[in-house]
């Protein structure tokens, strides 16, 4: 049973790499689609009581703001891992600014999450940790946690 927390930005990319790591083997719990924090609640507490492995698919950007999953998940014996996404703000806002309709987020969102952004670590509760960038050819490059940007 695995718990996976995504930390970052947005248009960082957190979604895409969900369809292309994790979309035939966990649930998808994301504030996009459900729109509310009880859908959110409801669909995580399904995942608990089915035993069934999820990502959370949201910015999650302080430890407090991960703190609520990763006790729900350690206290039904979930593996918790956490995904950090580069979070050049810059890049970003260009990647951003190719998107279409709802799909776009205001600058001022994009701003205010990247203002409380916190860097995740292992005393949070994590199994494993690791770091995503964007590389050559828009390939997700994946490393193991070092502590260190």
């Amino acid at each position: 049973m695995e718990a996976v927390i995504f930390i970052g930005i947005q248009a960082t990319g957190k979604s895409t790499f969900y369809k292309e790591r994790f979309f035939k083997t966990h649930i998808r719990i994301n504030l996009d689609m459900l729109k509310t924090r009880i859908r959110e609640d409801i669909f995580l507490d399904a995942c608990i009581k089915a035993k069934q492995p999820f990502v959370v698919d949201n910015t999650n950007p302080s430890v407090e703001d991960r703190k609520k999953y990763i006790d729900i998940a350690k206290n039904a014996k979930f593996r918790v891992v956490g995904y950090y996404f580069q979070s050049n703000i810059a890049d970003a806002i260009m990647r951003n600014e190719k998107r279409e309709g709802k799909e776009r987020i205001s600058l001022a969102g994009i701003k205010s999450t990247h203002a409380k952004l916190q860097l995740p670590s292992p005393e949070e509760g994590f199994d494993e940790l690791y770091y995503v960038k964007i590389g050559e050819e828009n390939k997700f490059v994946v490393e193991e946690w070092k502590n260190e940007i």
